[in-house]
């Protein structure tokens, strides 16, 4: 039995988004280029389709195949999930503060606030700490959507104030109960303490901040560190919310090739530990490091999310002109 073809008239072939929403957010682009323009940060360009992409067994990369002729035999490459380590690899070639807007991909990623193909902000300071970057990052979001200026707290003061846990000291048994308490249903078999506290902050504690006006979270374990350096015992990044989302993630970042290179070695086996594919090595980027990344900060912010803050709206299809489902 063949379903009869949609009728012209039935394809859904008009913007997701309005065309009001669609001026807004070039008039916000515009506000963000104005931005960095006054503070002399460049704006560039790096590639969208790369031979390697991350490790980070939390984000799975779309891969797409690439023919050098027709008749060849295709090798696979990956859309970006991020520019971070292309843009670093120009900062260690001595290009100072650059930022730029582009596009990133994501598999899987799809729902209220999630597109595959989704639009980021992401800029590096050269000699700013994490600190010194929230502090831009909080500047940047009363110029560009006219935010109240920003609350910081840590991620350990976080957990204790909603949730009564210290995350520097808990187990998978306590965080198990607290789950439990707040009726988090959890099928899969969690044996390690940073995917429990992932979940608990994604769905106990991440809706209640930056309600009135956005929240900086810092200081996150060590074992969160990701590529940011680490001190005593708390990774040197921050994430901010905003209307209850995640908006944008920071990190003093990471200098050292060698703790990086341990650090995509880890993935890589906790990759195989849950049956992921691997993913090779950014050789490029690691070389860059080991070359020298000038002490710097970086953050990556979601455009799309900060539009549907502006617009008051409740899906990312409604501030893209075509969302998953259209494209």
């Amino acid at each position: 039995m063949f379903l009869a073809p949609k009728t012209d008239q039935a394809i859904a072939w008009q913007p997701s988004a309005s065309l009001t929403h669609l001026r807004l957010r070039a008039e916000i682009l515009q506000r963000i280029r104005q931005f960095f323009s006054e503070r002399q940060v460049l704006e560039v360009e790096t590639p969208l389709l790369c031979q390697t992409s991350v490790t980070d067994p939390f984000i799975e990369s779309i891969p797409a195949l690439f023919k050098l002729q027709a008749s060849a035999e295709p090798s696979i490459h990956y859309l970006q999930t991020s520019p971070e380590y292309a843009m670093k690899r120009l900062i260690a070639s001595g290009s100072g503060d650059i930022y730029q807007v582009t596009k990133a991909f994501r598999q899987g990623e799809v729902g209220r606030f999630h597109n595959p193909e989704f639009s980021m902000i992401e800029w590096y300071r050269m000699g700013f700490d994490h600190y010194a970057l929230m502090d831009e990052v909080n500047d940047f979001l009363q110029a560009v959507v006219q935010t109240q200026p920003a609350k910081r707290q840590t991620y350990q003061s976080i957990f204790m104030e909603y949730l009564g846990i210290d995350p520097q000291a808990t187990t998978v048994n306590a965080l198990q109960h607290c789950a439990k308490a707040h009726h988090l249903q959890v099928e899969a078999n969690i044996e390690d303490v940073d995917t429990w506290l992932n979940l608990l902050m994604s769905h106990c504690i991440e809706p209640h901040l930056g309600k009135d006006q956005p929240l900086f979270i810092y200081n996150f374990p060590k074992s969160q560190a990701a590529l940011a350096k680490v001190t005593g015992e708390v990774a040197s990044r921050f994430e901010v919310y905003l209307a209850g989302v995640e908006l944008a993630n920071g990190f003093h970042e990471l200098q050292d090739a060698h703790e990086q290179r341990l650090r995509f070695e880890k993935n890589g086996a906790e990759r195989h530990r849950l049956s992921l594919p691997a993913m090779p090595v950014d050789a490029c980027f690691l070389a860059a490091l080991h070359y020298g990344l000038p002490n710097c900060a970086g953050v990556a912010l979601g455009l799309d999310r900060l539009l549907m803050y502006a617009t008051q709206s409740q899906h990312i299809g409604d501030v893209i002109s075509f969302d998953f489902s259209r494209a």
